[in-house]
């Protein structure tokens, strides 16, 4: 069990724990939640003693392994396979005990050793990583590639894998879905949900949270609450608890009224001293309740657009990708000069269609990632848009939001159109070296029309104090800032230009849960038009109407739900997954064209081939059978010494048979390895003869 008591944590100024206690049973999966830099993560460095409490006790069963997601980008040059089987710690040891044990030709730690490999799992570890590997959204060819030849993102999925490798008692997990995308976080949540061990999770995704936890520890005001259930069931919870908590403030509120003005009526009275006195000390033995506070909780929503053009965007026989080092660098956006009612507010654009310059050609530097593509997106509309990680979902949002440039094709955009772009990685809009005032002064310059309206630096001030930068705040670098006060600033920028067509890339990665939600109201009031990239089944099922899905190098609409696109999701599992059984038959090679021969020149032929794959098949089969016989044989030897091992045994004994054990074990593997050898030649041979 793990137990907080009385817990005092501070880091700095700032006190995250104040005397602060909860419990925590074996094998309960619990959600830790809280506004962003309430103390969860410090919680968890907390428990792996990373960090130290201040005050108070924190107990955990001492023979516990813990597990964790290192934050780290891994650096090396290991396959991911070799790097994910390097988490099972208990593989590890135990390989480094066979091998301390081999080098010293002590029997003894080779017999240990070797039932240590045994209690790990050896024989199927590498299947074990593969699968986790593979369930997390890699390939299979991508398998024995090294760790740094993938993106960051991917990288931090093999660190996810490596944590799930891992044999342990406590899986810590801070923030796991935020490299993930649908299909594989429904993967994970289905490996969490058979997980034996104790599990902690912070996590702001409110299905992900319903789907595998029971228990939620909510994290408010320097306290741990322990609430049963998943997280909706902590909000209905928490919700009654703050209506009874605020009927019980405002019952001690009337008494306190009453007892004062008693007092302050009769404390002059010499005949009625006594008794304000009583009363006097009445109220300074009161426990006071503290006020339900709901001043904290985050809300903003978009301003009316200008205007709302219809179509917003017409693209047109369009290629997505990136332009090779080798490659021209390309326009924006060709833009259709036929049509009256398209015009573009970049003078890049105004100049292409003064001179009806023309996309440079796709060469063999370029990387082409969606081509042939034909959508429209009109006014009002809430598209999402679905597909796995890498398949082009970012590339075509960063294109029509002018981040990238058009390999091909036309995008047609609306007369007045505004765009309003969220990217996934906040650097790309944010500067690290500036603070949320310059950038809003910034966006000030850029965009008279609205400076006109609200250009004033206490306008600016006012207005990213409603997004919580209030005091010195606006002038803090950005470079110090979390994710959650990078995100939020950047949805400030969004609001405060007033677009009408917002594109939005995984927004919610760094938003905490109420947020979210308050991006989720702002949205469904917003009256443009929004193109949704998210993980976060909970705000694409808020908003979104429509959904398109990207892969295959194409852009479709999908004709569904979340729920109808998660059975696509398995339906495409499975489909891979027989394709790739099919895939590992061999191909029969194609014969040579021969002149034609008669039938008894055919017979004679086909009788001299057949005499031939006898001869030579004859020696690989009886060599195949003799090596089964001794496999048997050697896999007998090796169950009677490890049988034999479990006894008690004298010292002498146990060195004997370990020695005995490591030599019948290599001559198994020796054994094993021969006969693979023979099974494909024999298979080679019956190939060979099949083609015939």
């Amino acid at each position: 069990m793990i137990v907080l008591q009385d817990v005092v944590l501070q880091r700095g100024t700032k006190v995250l724990l104040d005397k602060a206690s909860v419990s925590i049973n074996p094998g309960e999966r619990v959600g830790l939640v809280g506004r962003n830099g309430c103390g969860k993560s410090s919680l968890f460095s907390l428990l792996q003693n990373r960090l130290h409490e201040d005050a108070g006790d924190v107990s955990l069963p001492p023979h516990w392994r813990m597990a964790e997601v290192a934050q780290n980008m891994p650096e090396t040059t290991d396959s991911a396979t070799e790097f994910v089987l390097g988490g099972d710690s208990r593989l590890q040891e135990a390989h480094a005990a066979l091998a301390q044990a081999d080098a010293s030709g002590d029997g003894m730690a080779i017999a240990h050793a070797h039932t240590l490999l045994a209690d790990a799992g050896a024989h199927d570890a590498r299947s074990r990583a593969q699968s986790l590997i593979l369930g997390l959204g890699f390939q299979i060819d991508e398998l024995e590639r090294p760790v740094n030849s993938f993106s960051g993102g991917w990288r931090m999925r093999l660190q996810l894998a490596r944590a799930l490798m891992c044999p342990s008692d406590l899986l810590l997990l801070d923030e796991p879905t935020n490299h993930l995308d649908l299909d594989a976080l429904v993967w994970l949540e289905g490996w969490l949900k058979r997980y034996p061990g104790t599990l902690l999770v912070i996590s702001h995704d409110r299905e992900f949270l319903d789907a595998i936890t029971q228990v939620t520890v909510h994290v408010e005001h320097a306290q741990l609450t322990r609430y049963s259930g998943n997280y909706t069931a902590f909000e209905e919870q928490r919700a009654e608890r703050i209506v009874l908590q605020q009927a019980a403030y405002a019952r001690q509120q009337e008494k306190i009224a009453h007892l004062q003005q008693f007092i302050d009526r009769f404390k002059a009275k010499a005949t009625k001293a006594k008794q304000a006195q009583s009363r006097v000390k009445a109220l300074e033995r009161m426990e006071r309740l503290a006020p339900v506070l709901t001043s904290a909780d985050f809300t903003f929503e978009f301003q009316e657009p200008p205007q709302l053009p219809n179509p917003m965007l017409a693209v047109r026989d369009a290629a997505f990708g990136y332009r090779g080092a080798a490659g021209k660098p390309a326009p924006d956006l060709i833009l259709d000069a036929e049509l009256q009612d398209f015009s573009t507010s970049q003078e890049l654009h105004q100049h292409q269609l003064q001179s009806g310059e023309a996309l440079p050609p796709i060469t063999e530097q370029d990387k082409v990632i969606l081509q042939g593509i034909n959508v429209s997106v009109l006014a009002g509309q809430r598209i999402g848009v679905l597909g796995a990680n890498g398949q082009g979902k970012s590339t075509f949002v960063k294109t029509v939001a002018h981040a990238l440039p058009l390999l091909a094709g036309r995008i047609t955009e609306g007369k007045g159109l505004r765009l309003g772009y969220f990217a996934q990685q906040e650097l790309e809009v944010l500067q690290l070296d500036d603070h949320p005032l310059g950038h809003m002064t910034r966006l000030a310059r850029e965009h008279p029309d609205l400076a006109a309206q609200a250009g004033r630096e206490q306008d600016l001030r006012n207005f990213l104090g409603s997004f919580q930068f209030a005091g010195d705040m606006v002038h803090q670098a950005v470079g110090s800032m979390s994710g959650g006060e990078k995100a939020r600033l950047v949805l400030a920028m969004l609001v405060w230009q007033r677009p009408n067509l917002l594109l939005l890339d995984e927004p919610t990665n760094h938003l905490d849960l109420v947020t979210r939600e308050a991006l989720a109201m702002a949205l469904n009031s917003f009256d443009g038009t929004v193109m949704l990239v998210s993980h976060d089944r909970a705000l694409l099922r808020a908003v979104c109407d429509d959904f398109w899905l990207v892969g295959e190098g194409g852009i479709r609409p999908f004709d569904g739900d979340l729920d109808d696109y998660q059975r696509y999701l398995q339906d495409v599992a499975r489909q891979r997954r027989e394709q790739l059984n099919a895939g590992n038959s061999a191909s029969a090679d194609a014969t040579d064209s021969k002149p034609a021969l008669s039938g008894a020149e055919q017979r004679k032929l086909q009788a001299a081939r057949r005499q031939q794959y006898l001869e030579q098949r004859r020696p690989l089969a009886k060599r195949q059978q003799q090596l089964e016989k001794d496999m048997e044989q050697l896999r007998a030897d090796k169950e009677r010494l490890e049988a034999e091992l479990c006894q008690p045994l004298e010292p002498q004994a146990i060195a004997d048979a370990g020695r005995q054990l490591k030599q019948v074990t290599d001559d198994l593997d020796e054994a094993e390895m021969a006969w693979l050898e023979v099974s494909e030649q024999l298979e080679a041979l019956e190939a060979s003869q099949e083609a015939v």
